[in-house]
């Protein structure tokens, strides 16, 4: 009779927190102390406002003195287009919402019910006039083109104008890319390897300069290091992640040349699929980061999180051969800094941490010590003092949602966010970084919600969690 009476009280209590903390959400996140000092990849990001930054299938564009980030809003029910986002930021890690960029139209091809994907703007050298590229589509993905917006200011609005026309027919490609030469010239990149020539004003193909090579090779992206082009895209795998490969050659025209992994095998490009290289230049040299997405369905705009790493490029070889926790590109010499600044290591098996409900404490030959549970009332807690705390989790194929909440010393939540502990490369790794605090004294509840990402693609192939798992490696805090 007592543990059922302790159960009901459980749930009550954690419906009654959830009731609580919605309706008092606007004012808790407003506010939202500190700001971040690294880009933490694999981690939900914050805006200014306490929200989760959601842009995805992204890319970056700087213009006058400010980095602005273009990507897809989304939902966490289904994958209709929710239009696309707007973010700013002067270090590359502290982004502010701007606005929705190009918002879902009241009817047509993006409209209700339709696809938007792959948004990409590029500034006209020549009219001086913002052009956005997207892939469009039913929500059946039977109806997809490459389209356009345009707009005077870089943040939009945005007008949407339709297909993107080549000899008077849409471009019938999905996963799509763009890239910006030199001399000014603009490029459309496609799944297969496909690569088109934009007009003078970026609104019409005048040329195919290279045709399909090969399958798959989606989500494309390139770049270019002392005349060399390098061409980067991942496998077919839906939102599964994958080794995403790359191809170089001396002329965007070809001939392209196959070079193998941009990270170690089985690695899935650290769990990411490529999206966009941005150039970070400098006074004392270049960075390209690489920006992958790190996708979670149906949870994507609450949980889906992004791996942006720095590129080793010698020759013809790039790579990520090291996945980096955290780093600092300086946007003003373009030199990149591995981050390590946290002081205190707490284990899974801390009396520290107090843990609620059924629990699993392993600690196995492979040498992996973790604490997991599916028990939908699980949870774990801890009381801590510092500036910043990090959680440390065995992602996996059997791992499911979470739900982290990090509260003041009085109880007072300062934000909560949904992470996706699911992995099919396992590793232990953040998947959740706070803001810098005010240094003092704070609680991080983790809660099991009993969820999972999964999701099957077209040809009914499942992917995705086995199941609602949530693992705690270790909790580090930075004083």
């Amino acid at each position: 009779m007592f543990r059922n009476s302790y159960s009901i009280f459980r749930q009550l209590s954690k419906k009654i927190f959830c009731i609580i903390f919605l309706i008092n959400s606007s004012f808790l996140f407003a506010q939202l102390p500190g700001k971040m000092e690294a880009i933490y990849s694999g981690t939900p990001w914050f805006d200014q406002n306490g929200n989760v930054v959601s842009a995805h299938g992204a890319n970056i564009i700087k213009d006058k003195g400010k980095f602005y980030l273009f990507g897809e809003a989304h939902s966490d029910t289904n994958n209709a287009f929710a239009g696309f986002n707007c973010y700013s930021s002067k270090d590359l890690y502290n982004w502010k919402f701007e606005q929705i960029a190009l918002p879902v139209q009241n009817s047509g091809k993006l409209g209700p019910s339709r696809v938007g994907e792959r948004v990409k703007v590029m500034k006209n050298p020549k009219t001086k006039e913002y052009i956005m590229f997207m892939h469009a589509d039913s929500i059946t993905y039977k109806d997809q083109f490459v389209g356009y917006a345009t707009s005077k200011t870089i943040k939009g609005p945005y007008e949407f104008k339709g297909p993107l026309l080549f000899n008077g027919k849409p471009i019938k490609k999905w996963d799509m890319g763009v890239f910006q030469d030199k001399d000014g010239s603009g490029y459309i990149l496609i799944h297969g390897g496909e690569i088109y020539k934009l007009g003078d004003d970026y609104k019409s193909v005048v040329e195919q300069v290279n045709k399909n090579m090969t399958s798959g090779f989606e989500s494309p992206t390139m770049l270019k290091k002392d005349g060399l082009y390098y061409l980067i895209g991942s496998n077919l795998t839906s939102w599964e992640r994958n080794d995403n490969y790359y191809y170089t050659s001396n002329s965007i025209r070809g001939p392209w040349i196959s070079r193998g992994l941009i990270a170690p095998e089985g690695t899935l490009t650290w769990n990411s699929q490529s999206t966009f290289v941005l150039p970070i230049e400098g006074t004392k040299g270049t960075t390209y980061m690489f920006m992958g997405d790190r996708w979670s369905f149906p949870k994507q705009a609450s949980s889906a999180t992004y791996v942006w790493q720095p590129l080793l490029i010698s020759g013809t070889s790039v790579s990520m051969s090291t996945y980096q926790e955290a780093w600092q590109p300086n946007t003003s010499t373009g030199l990149a800094t591995p981050l390590e600044t946290f002081d205190i290591i707490i284990e899974n098996t801390d009396k520290q941490i107090q843990y609620i409900g059924k629990w699993n404490h392993l600690n196995n030959k492979d040498l992996v010590s973790e604490s997991k549970s599916d028990d939908k009332d699980a949870s774990f807690s801890i009381k801590f003092s510092g500036r910043q705390i990090a959680l440390y989790s065995y992602v996996g194929t059997e791992n499911g949602y979470a739900r982290v909440v990090l509260s003041d010393k009085k109880g007072h939540p300062l934000l909560s966010s949904l992470i996706d502990l699911y992995s099919k490369s396992a590793l232990s790794t953040p998947v959740f970084v706070s803001p810098l605090l005010k240094k003092g004294d704070y609680n991080l509840t983790v809660y099991v919600t009993g969820e999972r990402s999964n999701w099957s693609d077209k040809s009914k192939t499942n992917y995705g969690s086995t199941g609602n798992f949530v693992s705690l490696d270790k909790i580090i805090i930075n004083n």
